[in-house]
């Protein structure tokens, strides 16, 4: 018999949206969180995952400081993922997309389908970035302009991505009753257009600050969604 979604998500629905599509989020290692579950549960992983380039650093650096909002100083973006990180990955989901896997290519294999969203003007930081992914499609690119993303947003997380661009994504790579992943949600920009577009949702946030603001910003959605 085929296991109902509560049973594929081990009970745990503590914050699962109720009378909704059904979106969980853990304050755990995610490594640890994904072991959990069987082989293929996921149908397409979304990840965003520290790239090793010690992004709180750089955003210090006097050349570019006065540009950036100011975040307290975190460890996150010191390594990128441990080689247990990407077997687990790969064994829990069917397809996955990586943002910034330019910074992980001796651990994803050869692929054509590279995603690029564009932010369409120049200053001190990336113009574009780059996903990796394992669809055997054309690469795609996403065009929104990095003032246009963050235009009246209280920004959660230093590499927060905009909730459009994660529309663009499912749309273009998932589909209706689809279970989607993120291992580092961080502000919840996945976890809220997978709600937008009726997908069910597990993501993993390891940051108990980051995991409480993005809870906090999912739930004001959700609330203003409620009132309409």
């Amino acid at each position: 018999m085929e296991e109902s979604l509560i049973e594929k998500q081990n009970g745990n629905f503590a914050n699962t949206v109720l009378g909704a599509v059904p979106s969980v989020v853990y304050n755990e290692d995610c490594v640890e969180g994904l072991k959990r579950f069987s082989d293929n549960h996921f149908d397409l992983a979304i990840v965003d995952p520290p790239y090793g380039i010690d992004w709180m650093q750089q955003i210090q650096n006097p050349n570019t400081k006065a540009n950036w909002k100011q975040y307290e100083n975190k460890e996150w973006d010191k390594q990128t993922p441990t080689d247990e990180y990407w077997e687990q990955l790969f064994r829990v989901s069917k397809n996955q997309i990586v943002w910034g896997g330019n910074y992980m290519t001796d651990k994803l294999y050869p692929s054509s389908c590279w995603l690029i969203w564009d932010k369409m003007q120049e200053f001190s930081g990336a113009v574009f970035e780059m996903a990796w992914t394992s669809f055997k499609s054309p690469a795609k690119a996403f065009r929104m302009s990095r003032v246009e993303a963050y235009a009246n947003q209280n920004k959660i997380h230093p590499t927060q991505k905009p909730v459009r661009l994660y529309d663009w994504i499912l749309n273009n790579y998932a589909k209706e009753g689809d279970l989607i992943l993120d291992t580092h949600v961080g502000s919840g920009s996945s976890r809220i257009a997978a709600h937008k577009n009726k997908l069910h949702f597990v993501g993993f946030e390891i940051d108990k600050g980051y995991y409480e603001a993005q809870e906090k910003r999912f739930n004001a959605v959700i609330s203003q969604q409620s009132l309409f």
